[in-house]
């Protein structure tokens, strides 16, 4: 599982204010198609989808025609997480050439393609993704999603690209309430191990870990 983000560089997703800061220019959005094309799942906080009202899709037609080479659909399918699970089906994302699934503790009330019962625990719901035959997943936020994911050490790799903002306030892209319940082993200096890290243009920074694990 990879969580994809662009971040200031006070690590913030959003202005104080909140809503979308729209952080990340022209190279940043290719490395995120990139992440989509490899992904057979995009998994998407409630808040998120609220901010957005639609998801990001996969539009170089290069990524396209490889998936297309791959015997993939054209896109990922996105899976919204949300303990409510009603949206307005106006929304943009409703319209999206997408398939839409729900992670949720109650089925839809219209608007989804599938349901997936929400478990206690993320090791569970990730059983149940596999079912579906998503191995490849990517989390595009938000951070109370990023936080719960952490949290269980269900990451498996950071795609961060940080843009050279600083933004302030409390969106920080894993919560404050969040810190103090993450597992001990994931602030050892050997959890993660650096992949990549280059300048994309912008001012922009990738940067990627892989998570260590001991078995």
């Amino acid at each position: 599982m990879r969580l994809v983000l662009a971040i200031s560089l006070d690590g913030r997703l959003a202005p104080p204010t909140g809503g979308p800061a729209q952080l990340g220019g022209s190279a940043d959005r290719r490395m995120l198609e990139e992440a989509l094309s490899w992904a057979d799942a995009v998994l998407i906080g409630a808040k998120t989808l609220r901010a957005h009202r639609c998801t990001c899709l996969i539009r170089d037609s290069d990524l396209l025609e490889r998936r297309h080479r791959e015997g993939r659909p054209s896109q990922p399918d996105a899976v919204v997480v949300s303990r409510m699970g009603e949206f307005p089906l106006d929304w943009p994302f409703f319209q999206q050439p997408i398939r839409r699934h729900l992670l949720s503790p109650r089925p839809p009330l219209g608007g989804f393609d599938g349901w997936i019962e929400q478990a206690e625990t993320w090791s569970t719901s990730l059983h149940h993704f596999h079912q579906q035959g998503w191995a490849r997943i990517v989390v595009l936020g938000g951070a109370r999603l990023a936080g719960s994911l952490l949290s269980e050490d269900q990451i498996d790799e950071l795609q961060l690209t940080l843009t050279p903002r600083l933004l302030g306030g409390s969106y920080s892209w894993l919560p404050f309430e969040v810190d103090s319940g993450l597992p001990v082993s994931l602030a050892d200096s050997a959890a993660w191990a650096l992949t990549d890290s280059r300048p994309i243009g912008g001012g922009e920074l990738l940067v990627r870990y892989r998570r260590m694990r001991s078995h």
